[in-house]
């Protein structure tokens, strides 16, 4: 199951699950967003596509962002004309989660949940031998002092 969508001008071949990067969309709050060009819809993997009027391609909001610098540069040879300018591309990452046509729904599954990752507790117990074997941050070592350099001769003369 895929279709073909177009946004931001340009077009592109989705199925339900993927990710696609497009243009920067104005999102309303919830992070839903819905194509509203479906150019054709495929049942199978090896059918043609059909136009559908119908269709609906539904995503939700993964990302948004900018893109790798571009550095453009504009020379012209024997002029001393040389103009070095960057551009970043914004970018909305959507993952499509759903594509319906003739009343068939294709939905893409859920996405696992992350937790939290526990935080590790020491033991006071277990710590406390090991600080009393440790020495005292002011009992260290001290350093030596640097050498100092030899007196310089003057270049003066001798009596």
């Amino acid at each position: 199951m895929y279709a073909v969508i177009r946004a931001g001008g340009k077009q592109y071949r989705v199925a339900p699950g993927d990710v696609i990067r497009v243009e920067t969309l104005g999102t309303g709050t919830d992070g839903r967003v819905e194509f509203p060009d479906v150019l054709a819809v495929s049942a199978g993997e090896g059918q043609v596509g059909k136009p559908q009027a119908e269709a609906r391609v539904v995503g939700q909001v993964v990302e948004e962002g900018r893109g790798a610098k571009i550095l453009v540069f504009h020379y012209k040879r024997k002029k001393q004309y040389k103009k070095l300018r960057g551009h970043r591309q914004g970018y909305t990452a959507v993952r499509i989660t759903e594509i319906a046509f003739d009343g068939q729904s294709f939905k893409a599954p859920e996405l696992p949940r992350k937790e939290p990752k526990p935080v590790k507790v020491k033991a006071a117990a277990v710590d406390a031998p090991e600080a009393e074997a440790k020495p005292a941050k002011g009992s260290a070592k001290k350093k030596a002092a640097p050498k100092k350099a030899a007196p310089k001769k003057s270049a003066g003369k001798k009596k």
